[in-house]
């Protein structure tokens, strides 16, 4: 069996970043992902993608984004930037390497089994990210094949979607940038929870990330004031081109979806309506059965930990959403997490 001081499971942004101070510290470790390569989280998401943070809150530490810094990337600049950043700081990773069991022995050290053989690991960082298992409501459990639907995650593009009304479950980002490229071929309806809150990308030609960090909120810890209440908040919509679209009648809203029956679908209001597709972007649900290692998971599905130092000493994990602070599942927040968890790695847990 193969022997490694540090194992980090994932190779996305979280594991890379955590590389990165690895190897400003000289620390030993591998990176295991079951990816192609690296970046392949974002590429293989919906063609027309652009995140709504600009390049200056989309890059990880030590290594700048190219481009104008207030610009918004693609999800391939965004793919290539991981690409590079892993290439530039040269991070040890082993690609096509799944983890499909993490175990603890009596001696303290840690099993991986991978399909690629068994590792032993002084110490493990699980940084699989915040998308995991895609989310399908309950309600899908009456639902008949007749019904063509997809979750977001499988979106790529209006010519995957035949038909002409077109139910876009979700009221997230991700939901609205699908509903609005639908829209300008389909009759788009979407059915939503809790109603929308707009916030524009910019502000007098600032950020709305820069004013959030001027006003210390987006890197603000779930144990101040500050960070509490922003964990509360819901997260807005950026942007004004759904808003606008809204407002022009060109996207309609229905409350949430309470049975699906072939193609027709009932919602909250007790109305029905027949639909040719549904998109459900209803997000995702963590996946960590294959930790098979007591007190570490909840019976909600969560790890349990804090700042992503768990009760099993070596180990940790990183890319949670608020693991510490609302950008610990985001690019530029998840350095921020990695170096917390450094000295720990580096010294131990006491």
């Amino acid at each position: 069996m193969e022997s490694i001081k540090v194992v980090i499971v994932g190779g996305g942004q979280a594991g890379i970043a955590m590389g990165y101070y690895l190897v400003k510290e000289k620390v030993p470790f591998m990176i295991l992902d079951a990816n192609e390569q690296v970046g392949d989280s974002w590429r293989n998401r919906y063609d027309s993608l652009v995140l709504f943070t600009p390049r200056t809150y989309s890059q990880l530490p030590g290594f700048p984004m190219d481009g104008a810094p207030n610009g918004f990337p693609t999800k391939d600049e965004m793919a290539s930037y991981l690409q590079q950043y892993a290439n530039h700081f040269n991070l040890p990773m082993r690609h096509h390497t799944k983890v499909d069991r993490v175990t603890r022995q009596q001696n303290g050290r840690f099993h991986l089994k991978t399909t690629n053989g068994w590792i032993e690991a002084e110490k493990v960082v699980i940084a699989t990210g915040a998308f995991q298992k895609p989310y399908l409501p309950p309600v899908l459990d009456s639902a008949n094949n007749e019904m063509s639907q997809v979750h977001s995650s499988a979106y790529r593009n209006p010519a995957q979607i035949p038909g002409k009304s077109v139910l876009v479950v979700g009221g997230g980002n991700s939901g609205a940038q699908i509903a609005v490229e639908l829209a300008k071929e389909r009759n788009v309806t979407m059915a939503i929870s809790h109603p929308f809150r707009f916030l524009p990308l910019k502000l007098l030609n600032k950020s709305m990330f820069s004013w959030l960090e001027w006003g210390g909120l987006l890197y603000a810890g779930i144990d101040t004031t500050r960070g509490r209440w922003f964990k509360k908040q819901k997260d807005p919509i950026f942007g004004k081109e759904l808003k606008s679209l809204i407002k022009k009648g060109q996207i309609h809203l229905k409350p949430r979806v309470m049975n699906v029956q072939g193609k027709e679908v009932e919602f909250a209001d007790h109305s029905r309506l027949s639909f040719d597709r549904i998109i459900w972007s209803t997000g995702f649900s963590p996946s960590y059965e294959w930790i098979d290692i007591d007190g570490v998971i909840a019976t909600n599905g969560w790890p349990i930990h804090n700042r992503g130092i768990t009760n099993i000493r070596g180990l940790y994990f990183l890319g949670l959403p608020w693991q510490y602070q609302r950008g610990s599942a985001l690019v530029c927040g998840v350095g921020r997490d990695a170096e917390y968890l450094v000295p720990f790695i580096k010294h131990g847990d006491k």
